[in-house]
């Protein structure tokens, strides 16, 4: 008999040990907890505020709504201080600890190409936001989703206005050496050999140097009609300003977005103020985009940081947007049943432009091209979404303002 109920005892604190474990995936209490790693603090701190910025409003517009699952969302930080190896130990914090049934970063592709692996082995979702080096997809993990365009749709679309506007035949690649740089390198060059650009010079260098004049100097001397740069705010910043200093004026300063997308790069206390103008960067979104809601995303940004954002904030919003559905879709917080309802998404209209997700993961995101004018970014190509017509050649630096 005590034999019979020792056993029955033991069965019973193994169901509920089993259950408490499984309660605690995803939802606890009255929260429902949605996994977040980006750079709050070190070298991509700007950018991490920035998706910060987007996931609170969309916070707000999913719990005004009711949430989910009956539940308020919470979202659940981890800053991975512009760090790979922070960013790998934050999906082991958020996952194994926080039990989180999904997680949405990182900001840079260095730290998201670190996690893919780690998300994959503990079979969670993950929506990239912002990360666009080609490399974090292939993989080809089941669990990996991203929604912004990657590093190879940048070249072409790059390439592709620089044929219909000037068609120039010569090029020079500057890139940092990180993943985001060597991926956008690697994707021009190729692109740009298909194309039939001569590439005269590429020049690779450690991010968040102090002088980039004897690289910027080397460029010079091979008179390329075009630059392309793939750099974050920072360095893009000092190399506009260094590219004063030597008087290198090719007819296109052009550029894989990041630094030179930046909403603080045109701006003289953040960014490369008046050394802006002029620059051409690929572009994901801008508050005059024409798909529906990107104005009044465009206000409630403002009202929240005094400033307009730029496409690394939408980002962040329209990631927790396609989570939320997905959620809503699976009615379940098990990690496996949000991946399939993320197979499935297919939203014709966000502030984001449309969101569907192919075999891949990978979400078919129409790409810009902007130029500074008059310190402030303007769509120049597609025709049928540009905001005005592009300045070509960009002026010689002696002759400006």
């Amino acid at each position: 008999m005590k034999r019979s109920f020792f056993l029955l005892s033991i069965s019973v604190l193994v169901v509920l040990f089993w259950a408490g474990c499984k309660g605690s995936k995803g939802p606890e209490g009255n929260t429902f907890k949605i996994g977040i790693i980006t750079s709050l603090t070190g070298s991509n701190a700007a950018f991490g505020q920035a998706h910060k910025n987007g996931y609170t409003i969309a916070l707000e517009e999913i719990n005004a709504k009711g949430g989910l699952l009956g539940k308020k969302v919470e979202l659940d930080y981890y800053d991975d201080q512009s760090r790979p190896d922070q960013a790998v130990q934050g999906i082991s914090k958020l996952v194994d600890q926080d039990r989180v049934s999904i997680v949405l970063g990182a900001y840079s592709s260095e730290s998201t190409r670190a996690i893919v692996p780690v998300v994959t082995q503990k079979q969670v979702p993950l929506i990239i936001p912002t990360a666009v080096a080609d490399n974090v997809m292939e993989s080809n993990s089941p669990w990996i989703f991203r929604i912004c365009a990657g590093s190879g749709s940048f070249a072409t679309a790059t390439l592709d206005f620089l044929k219909n506007n000037g068609n120039p035949k010569t090029l020079a690649i500057v890139s940092e050496n990180t993943n985001f740089g060597q991926a956008n390198n690697k994707s021009m060059t190729e692109a740009a050999k298909a194309a039939g650009l001569e590439l005269v010079d590429s020049e690779s260098y450690q991010a968040s140097s102090p002088d980039y004049k004897s690289l910027l100097q080397r460029v010079k001397g091979k008179n390329p009609e075009v630059i392309y740069f793939a750099s974050y705010l920072l360095d893009a910043s000092t190399l506009m300003r260094q590219s004063e200093q030597l008087n290198l004026n090719p007819k296109y300063y052009t550029s894989a977005g990041t630094g030179f997308a930046a909403a603080e790069f045109p701006t003289p206390d953040k960014g490369a103020g008046k050394y802006a103008e002029y620059t051409f960067s690929v572009s994901q979104w801008l508050p005059s985009a024409k798909w529906k809601g990107s104005a009044e995303f465009d206000d409630k940004y403002f009202k929240l940081a005094g400033s307009h954002p730029a496409y690394h904030a939408m980002e962040a919003y329209a990631v927790l947007v396609v989570a939320a559905a997905a959620i809503g879709n699976a009615k379940s917080d098990e990690p496996q049943a949000i991946r399939d309802a993320l197979r499935q998404v297919n939203l014709p209209e966000t502030p984001f432009g449309p969101v569907k997700f192919d075999a891949r993961g990978q979400n078919q995101h129409p790409v810009l091209i902007t130029q500074v004018q008059s310190g402030q970014y303007k769509v120049v190509w597609p025709l049928d979404a540009g905001e005005t017509k592009p300045i070509i050649p960009a002026p010689e630096w002696s002759k400006r303002q």
